[in-house]
């Protein structure tokens, strides 16, 4: 790991899928870091749905790696953090969410009220979107953690391939609408960095206003 951090800019064009880690652990300063930067991702309403595992012992890497059909960066990488979400988890926290952020000034005790009246509600109203909306939730801190990792000179795999049901009872979930698992990422020191794979031009993907008939 370089002794210089990388910034923002250089960590996104950097990053790379890695499926290639070394056996170098991750010091525990540079993972509690990691972890913290990680937790200062947003969320819709700040409900914070996200629950994070992260996967370490060879016993849970080995279980964690059969559900991801052999996919080995798993076993290598010394760590592999696990997002799952509790769709219904702001049934349970969002007074003390409310409480914090209106006793740290970030929230005005107004605000805090409307979000206590009308934040339900809206979370009932989404209906089977309410999942939607947690896993996409888990994907910012995913892609949060992925860029500090990176920053920090370690590689990342984001990973979907896998059999939700067995992720979800490996880390101690059963099946049910109320979970469910957002990404698997492997992080650690990559064997190898590999090349860009290129870009669609941005004529491709960018466009102002309106997406013009016939582009896609």
């Amino acid at each position: 790991m370089p002794n210089s951090e990388l910034t923002t800019s250089q960590a996104i064009r950097q990053r790379r899928s890695i499926k290639t880690f070394k056996t170098d652990p991750i010091p525990e300063s540079v993972l509690k870091e990691l972890v913290d930067l990680m937790r200062e991702a947003p969320s819709s309403w700040n409900f914070q749905p996200t629950r994070v595992v992260l996967i370490r012992s060879k016993e849970q890497k080995e279980a964690l790696a059969a559900a991801a059909w052999g996919q080995k960066q798993i076993i290598d990488a010394p760590v592999t953090f696990v997002f799952a979400v509790a769709v219904r988890g702001w049934e349970k926290h969002m007074d003390a969410i409310i409480k914090g952020a209106v006793s740290n000034g970030a929230w005005p005790e107004k605000f805090g009220d409307f979000v206590r009246e009308n934040a339900p509600g809206f979370q009932k109203n989404l209906g089977e979107k309410e999942r939607e909306y947690a896993l996409k939730d888990a994907m910012i801190m995913a892609t949060t953690l992925a860029l500090a990792a990176e920053a920090r000179g370690l590689g990342t795999c984001y990973m979907n391939g896998w059999d939700e049901k067995r992720v979800l009872e490996i880390i101690g979930l059963q099946q049910d609408k109320k979970f469910g698992i957002a990404l698997v990422l492997p992080v650690g020191v990559p064997a190898d960095r590999p090349k860009t794979p290129g870009r669609l031009d941005p004529s491709k993907v960018v466009f102002t206003d309106k997406i013009p008939a016939g582009s896609l």
